[in-house]
Order: structure tokens, then C-alpha cells, then sequence
């Protein structure tokens, strides 16, 4: 069993005496991706990542990790011109995420990985935000940073590119986990559509349509395939293992 919430009241007891416990923090959010793709796109990702990482750790002596409930709302305001994004405030991640590890340290759990897919600007800060209250609280949390150039390297071509929302990268992970969520017939219409969101953002536009995303997506995703997304997942899986194995050996 891989799901912290899944465990009785006692079995959670027990983990204090066995191997290091690592717990994993799936964070996403709702909001549209293109005309094709689910508005839980992020936590479906995130919490892809986390039961293959706990999975396959399953039988390590070192370490027991556990994936928690995911927190599926975040900050995300440049898709509000569509139906279905459902956002909440900067304090209000910051306070859910602040107010979950803390909670789980002063059981004895003091070791939590955040592991997020949605990456609109204000809501990586609120994140990172959060770790460093509590390491000033004396929690250490791990954070794995996909956007760091070195971590970034390791995807694909479209993730690297910017331009990558409800496209190729994000449309196949989803396939890979949950295709009955994706309209594969709308996404096989869809053409092409580059668009550098990082410099979009710099040049101050916070919005989808301000950056050309008039269905919400950019990319491609009609080259999409599940095939991508299990491959994906594998790298995405071994970079999160590496954060836990890191944090797992922290005092």
C-alpha cells in the first residue's frame, strides 16, 4: 500500500519504526488545457509522478514512501478567460501547504516532497515560498524544481521549448495515465502552435489569449501518444526518487 490515506490510524504509528518515512505532496491545479485535455492536467501529472516513485520503492530497505491526497487547487489566474479555472489566493496555497507539513512534522513525519506541475510564476514562488517558512520553522521540505536548467534537460524537446501547455508533453503524460480523459479526436485537429510562454510572461502578458492561446493551449498536440508519456514518466519518476533519496538522508 502506497497512499498515506489509505493506511489505518495504527499503521500510520507503525511507520516510525521502520524505514526513513518520505511523504509526497501532490500539487496541481484547475484550469483549462486547450479544448482536449482535462482541467486536472497538473495533479494528474503530479500524482503520476508520485505513485510510480512510490512504487518503485516499495521494497526499499532505506526508505518508505507514501503519496498523499493531492492539493488540486493553486494559483492560476492566466486562464481565467475560459470556463474552468478554478484558482485560490497566494496566502491560501502558502497556508495549505505551510499548515499540511507542519502538521505532519509534529507527528513525527517531518519529511514531505512537494511535487508540482503547474507552473504559472506566482504559483512556483507561493511553493517555494512555503518551503522556506518552514525550514525557518525547522521542517525541511524537498521541492522538486523542474523548471532548473539542469533538471529541465532531462525532458523533452517541447518542455524545454517553452512552449509546452496542454501540448505534446503534458497531453501524453495524461494519455499515459488517464486516456478516457482526453478528447483524441479534438487533439488531432489541433495544429501546431509555438509560443514562448517564459518570455511572454517577462514581456508582461498574463493571460492566455495576450499570448496567442485563443483555445488554451500551445505546442503540439496532436503528436501527443501515450508512449511519450510512459517514457516521460520514467524521467520524471527517477528525478523525484533522487529528491527523496536526498531528503531521507537529511537529519
Amino acid at each position: 500500500m502506497t497512499r498515506f490515506a489509505d493506511l489505518t490510524s495504527p499503521a500510520v504509528a507503525e511507520l516510525r519504526t521502520g524505514p526513513t518515512p518520505v511523504l509526497l505532496l501532490p500539487v496541481g491545479a484547475i484550469e483549462p488545457h486547450g479544448p482536449h485535455a482535462p482541467l486536472s492536467t497538473d495533479p494528474i501529472i503530479s500524482a503520476g509522478m508520485c505513485d510510480r516513485a512510490a512504487a518503485r520503492l516499495a521494497d526499499d530497505p532505506d526508505v518508505r514512501v507514501l503519496t498523499l491526497p493531492p492539493l488540486p487547487y493553486g494559483v492560476t489566474r492566466y486562464g481565467a478567460a475560459f470556463p474552468g479555472a478554478v484558482g485560490v489566493s497566494e496566502d491560501t496555497l502558502h497556508a495549505m501547504v505551510v499548515d499540511v507539513c507542519a502538521s505532519l512534522a509534529q507527528q513525527g513525519f517531518p519529511r514531505v516532497v512537494i511535487v508540482n506541475n503547474h507552473f504559472e510564476p506566482e504559483h512556483v514562488s507561493t511553493l517555494l515560498r512555503a518551503v522556506a517558512t518552514l525550514e525557518n520553522r525547522g521542517v525541511r521540505t524537498g521541492y522538486l524544481n523542474l523548471l532548473r536548467r539542469h533538471t529541465a534537460a532531462r525532458l523533452t524537446d517541447e518542455f524545454r521549448s517553452g512552449s509546452c501547455h496542454a501540448g505534446r508533453y503534458e497531453t501524453s503524460l495524461v494519455l499515459a495515465d488517464h486516456p478516457d480523459l482526453v478528447d483524441v479526436e479534438a487533439m488531432r485537429t489541433l495544429p501546431p502552435l509555438v509560443v514562448d510562454m517564459p518570455a511572454a510572461m517577462r514581456d508582461g502578458r498574463t493571460d492566455f489569449p495576450a499570448m496567442g492561446m485563443d483555445l488554451a493551449y500551445c505546442g503540439a498536440p496532436a503528436e501527443a501518444t501515450a508512449a511519450e508519456g510512459l517514457s516521460t514518466f520514467d524521467t520524471l519518476t527517477e528525478l523525484l526518487i533522487d529528491v527523496i533519496r536526498d531528503l531521507a538522508e537529511q537529519d
